[in-house]
């Protein structure tokens, strides 16, 4: 998030305040608005309404004059704060020093600019694939602050809905949980399936009727989705992940059926590992146990008996994590490590390993939210392959689930500058979050053998698609369907 999203917040948090006094973040300086991973270190000294008594801008832009982005240069210092004219001009020049070049990428960081950036991409792959069945998972939609983002949700979904590029897909099915009010049931989940005008018949299932329905026109369902038939919604019980006071993770289900082969799709956003330092001490780490125990739900709520047993495919966010305890040993395993304690709590904050020689380089820093190691090429090269045998916690569900091979560096966390878009951010280590993953019987529905007429009924051509200036690279699996003489083609994309 940039500075101008950030002020998008604060005018939004001025508005619901028309009289009296405004809000606390506005005031405190703009900057503080900006998400706490994202905030240079060195700015949070001067960020609590400080010395200056700056005016806060409602505006603030990087297009703006100087004096315009630097509200203390004409600002006075206020009677009995006991700041002198000196602490005010130095307070501005660190500000100036340490926060100028994000101000220059601003623009960069504007969600019309990312969203830009996206849509071009996944139109590409429209173009390159014309799937006639395409279905489009996404996780955290609107963001970490969602009633702040809700305006660019509308304007993505509106332009995703009506673009030129979709013209020839005459039916969707848009679900949006946007009930953020909610913190029983809010999981942030957005599942877009879009069908060409070529596909006629394609059925979804009703699951409160217990019959399949035909799929016409366009129709977009969001707010309360629990009262919604057509899918099966569930936020994961707080119990999962006691440590998180709130969490947003859960799964959303829907049924399809083409001609007479029928499937399920699986919206899933899984437990992010809390702390580098806390995933770093066991091997497997305490956050890969709680990310079973929760996919292990999913998997046993989609085949119990309240349905018919089908095929699934279970895509989104598994937030799936190198073995961080072995990666740091083979990353650092001619380093000394370096512990630093906190003076009050002595508990570890921070890790620090340093080659035994070469005037005892920093290799790697591991923090709660920094894992920044010197040399990003080894997430990269070869796509990474040589860190995959850390992958390993799909293996514990290898009798219940099957992945194409892995043909794509760590889908996590991209840069979100969209200048940088084939940068990881310093917060985790590079992992294979994103995953598109199936039931056996689905396996064998796209793997069997020619039918009788020596015709594959389903081929598979895994892909992957970049989109700069994105926390995650989008993955997309083509599956080509030959069904009663009518081809189908199926895209599965994950974001």
């Amino acid at each position: 998030m940039g500075p101008s999203l950030a002020v998008g917040v604060l005018e939004r948090g001025h508005a619901q305040r028309d009289r009296g006094t405004p809000p606390r973040s506005l005031r405190t300086c703009w900057v503080c608005a900006w998400p706490r991973a994202a905030r240079p270190p060195s700015a949070r000294p001067f960020c609590a309404g400080g010395a200056t008594g700056a005016r806060h801008l409602q505006t603030p832009s990087p297009a703006l004059g100087k004096a315009e982005r630097w509200p203390w240069m004409r600002a006075k210092v206020p009677q009995g704060s006991g700041a002198s004219p000196g602490a005010v001009g130095g307070a501005q020049e660190q500000w100036e020093r340490v926060c100028g070049p994000w101000l220059k990428r601003g623009p960069k960081l504007l969600p019309e600019n990312l969203q830009k950036n996206w849509l071009r991409e996944f139109y590409q792959v429209v173009h390159a694939h014309k799937p006639h069945f395409m279905a489009l998972h996404c996780q955290e939609f609107g963001g970490k602050n969602y009633e702040a983002s809700m305006s660019h949700v509308d304007k993505f979904v509106k332009e995703l809905l009506s673009s030129d590029a979709m013209k020839d897909y005459n039916r969707a099915r848009v679900y949006l949980d946007e009930n953020y009010k909610s913190q029983e049931h809010f999981t942030a989940l957005g599942s877009f399936y879009f069908l060409h005008e070529s596909l006629k018949n394609i059925y979804q299932f009703d699951f409160k009727a217990k019959k399949y329905k035909k799929v016409t026109g366009k129709e977009i369902y969001s707010d309360t989705l629990e009262s919604t038939p057509m899918l099966e919604k569930e936020k994961f019980p707080q119990d999962y992940f006691p440590e998180c006071k709130w969490s947003r993770k859960g799964f959303i289900r829907t049924r399809w059926c083409i001609t007479d082969c029928a499937f399920d799709l699986v919206n899933i956003h899984l437990f992010h590992d809390a702390s580098n330092l806390i995933a770093w001490e066991t091997s497997p780490s305490v956050y890969s146990g709680i990310r079973h125990k929760a996919l292990g739900y999913v998997l046993d709520r989609i085949i119990d008996q309240r349905f018919e047993k089908v095929s699934y495919f279970v895509f989104g966010d598994f937030n799936f994590r190198l073995d961080a305890k072995a990666v740091v040993e083979t990353l650092c395993a001619k380093a000394t490590m370096q512990t630093v304690r906190a003076a009050d709590t002595n508990e570890v904050v921070k890790l620090i390993f340093r080659e035994s020689d070469n005037d005892r380089k920093v290799m790697l820093q591991l923090e709660k939210k920094l894992f920044d190691y010197f040399n990003q090429d080894v997430f990269r090269d070869n796509n990474g392959t040589a860190l995959l045998e850390f992958d390993r916690e799909l293996s514990v569900f290898k009798d219940r689930l099957y992945e194409l091979d892995i043909s794509f560096p760590p889908s996590y966390p991209y840069s979100e500058d969209s200048s940088q878009g084939k940068q990881y951010m310093n917060t985790r280590c590079p992992a294979w979050c994103d995953r598109i993953l199936m039931s056996h019987s689905a396996k064998e529905l796209i793997l069997k053998e020619k039918d009788a007429n020596g015709t594959r009924r389903f081929s598979v051509k895994p892909a992957c698609s970049r989109r700069e200036g994105a926390r995650r690279e989008p993955k997309h699996l083509i599956l080509t369907a030959v069904l009663i003489n009518q081809v189908l083609s199926a895209t599965f994309l994950d974001c």
